[in-house]
């Protein structure tokens, strides 16, 4: 049998809204589709937010202390919600999915990373997708910067995946002078990584906390175990199928 090639998609919160305040059933549909279609050649890991803008759909909490408080809370509250919504679509396509939560403390212990490696091991074997959230309840790294991007890059190193699919809000990334002159254009292949952080606009998501920088950091840190990145509009239909198949504008680091 030839070996599956192993992806590891990060879904960021704007993905998952399309930029609204509600949670896209479609989207989760169009992600799970898209994995049916590639499941005899692909295997994949998600890494997913979404957790907070669930709950904020039908939860309101009053706190007078620390906003991250809250948003620990929102992230406790939705966090079933969402496993259970992607289990509900992914089942509909015939797939079977798990949740995983991590935090970067987990990183840090080698017990604990082989730990994370032996039980993802075990449910990409037998056929489950591993859906990875940080828990929030005790860590607030990615509330605060991140939505989970960096969390995404680690857990990819970790499992020694193929390919890392960050799915945001942009055809990839875009020269700093497209931007300013307002006519987007994105980068293809990135060969000098320093020059990439050079063309990097200071910006922060709807929902989410990353942006583009922290996508950039993600990449260094994929890019350090050797392991592509893919920065893909997953706000398109079809984003990573078209990818693979050169349709649509990404950017690619080698």
């Amino acid at each position: 049998m030839q070996k599956k090639k192993r992806i590891l998609l990060k879904i960021g919160s704007n993905t998952l809204t399309k930029e609204t305040d509600n949670i896209s059933r479609g989207k989760i549909e169009d992600v799970a589709s898209q994995i049916a279609k590639l499941k005899d050649t692909c295997e994949f890991i998600i890494v997913s937010s979404g957790a907070i803008a669930v709950a904020k759909q039908f939860v309101k909490l009053e706190s007078k202390g620390n906003g991250v408080f809250v948003k620990q809370a929102l992230a406790s509250i939705g966090q079933p919600h969402l496993i259970r919504i992607y289990q509900e679509i992914f089942r509909e396509y015939g797939l079977l999915s798990s949740q995983c939560l991590l935090s970067y403390s987990d990183f840090e212990k080698q017990e604990s990373k082989t730990n994370i490696v032996n039980t993802i091991n075990v449910l990409v074997n037998n056929n489950y997708i591993p859906i990875i959230n940080e828990n929030d309840t005790v860590a607030t790294d990615e509330i605060k910067f991140g939505d989970n991007d960096k969390l995404a890059a680690l857990t990819a190193s970790l499992l020694d995946v193929d390919l890392f699919i960050i799915a945001t809000n942009t055809n990839g990334i875009y020269t700093k002078a497209s931007i300013n002159s307002k006519t987007p254009e994105t980068i293809g292949e990135v060969v000098d990584f320093n020059e990439l952080r050079a063309q990097v606009v200071s910006s922060k998501s709807t929902h989410g906390s990353g942006g583009m920088a922290s996508k950039i950091e993600a990449a260094s840190v994929s890019k350090a175990a050797n392991i592509e990145t893919w920065i893909v509009n997953g706000l398109e239909d079809d984003f990573i199928v078209n990818a693979m198949e050169n349709k649509v504008p990404f950017t690619k680091i080698k």
